[in-house]
């Protein structure tokens, strides 16, 4: 078996066995629907989606639906969820409803500009093998269950607490990231538009202040939706609060910031004005440009 291959199966198992254990541990006192403890149930349902979507985009080849899965499954799990949940409270209702919002305006976002674009880079050799292809699917399964665990088992958790003081401070900390996600997103796809800037690096609007504005609107606000979450959680519950951490190691440390610096080093490593962006420039949270290097 090939080398590659064999990792893979391996990282599948793995997937699969800590989003097991994330679903048990998040349904400890938890609201079920029959015998089913509903956090396992949805947490499933995460994975479901994924495979199923996969057959199609394996035989298509494929990777235009990739990010919208993801949004699709945000928005059906958090609206089934605020159904099935018996006696909802306002909390797990504004937890469903902020998790749908971002999930609505980010993935359909994702997919019309990999349509534009025409594909995604990440998975060009990606598809060249099913077992790998399928892997980052299954990744992605975990990914939705990671980032929403926090919202998901405050919502099914038995313990419904009343609304205190963190829930406004989380729900601030929620519209902060999102306005400044969504700021972010708007302000590059409309500097894109110019024919002078393709293939170019944004500085201007928030992009000024932070080289990755959006990754810190999101980081912030699922750091929000954690500390809203964070009273109905108990014993194993507890495991939700690796949400926003889980969000933090993912955009800084794999999938997000690492990547598009390298290919910013890449295409304007060599070019001065790009230098200088990046040493006046904070990576991540938004801060006024330091002054350039005195030449």
């Amino acid at each position: 078996m090939h080398v590659k291959n064999r990792t893979s199966i391996i990282v599948i198992a793995v997937v699969i066995l800590l989003g097991a254990f994330i679903a048990w541990a998040g349904s400890q006192n938890g609201a079920t629907l029959g015998a089913i403890p509903l956090f396992a149930l949805v947490v499933a349902i995460a994975f479901i989606i994924q495979w199923i979507v996969y057959i199609h985009a394996q035989l298509n080849r494929t990777e235009k639906y990739f990010d919208l899965t993801g949004s699709i499954t945000y928005t059906s799990i958090s609206l089934f969820l605020l159904f099935a949940v018996p006696d909802l409270s306002t909390r797990s209702l504004i937890l469903g409803l902020m998790v749908m919002t971002w999930a609505l305006r980010l993935g359909p976002f994702l997919f019309l500009r990999i349509r534009k674009d025409g594909g995604d880079s990440r998975f060009d050799e990606l598809k060249k093998t099913p077992i790998r292809f399928f892997n980052v699917w299954n990744i992605q399964g975990l990914w939705v269950t990671f980032t929403a665990s926090a919202a998901w088992i405050g919502m099914t958790s038995a313990d419904q607490e009343p609304i205190g003081w963190l829930f406004f401070v989380g729900a601030a900390l929620w519209l902060v990231g999102f306005t400044i996600e969504v700021t972010a997103d708007m302000q590059k796809r409309i500097w894109r538009r110019k024919p002078e800037n393709k293939g170019r690096y944004i500085t201007s609007g928030l992009w000024a202040w932070s080289r990755h504005p959006n990754y810190f609107g999101e980081i912030t606000l699922w750091l929000g939706i954690a500390l809203i979450a964070l009273p109905n959680l108990s014993g194993w519950q507890y495991i939700g609060l690796l949400s926003p951490v889980f969000v933090v190691i993912l955009l800084t440390r794999i999938s997000g910031i690492p990547l598009l610096e390298k290919q910013g080093e890449e295409r304007w490593g060599d070019e001065e004005g790009y230098r200088d962006y990046v040493a006046r420039t904070p990576t991540l949270i938004p801060l006024p440009p330091r002054r350039s290097p005195q030449r």
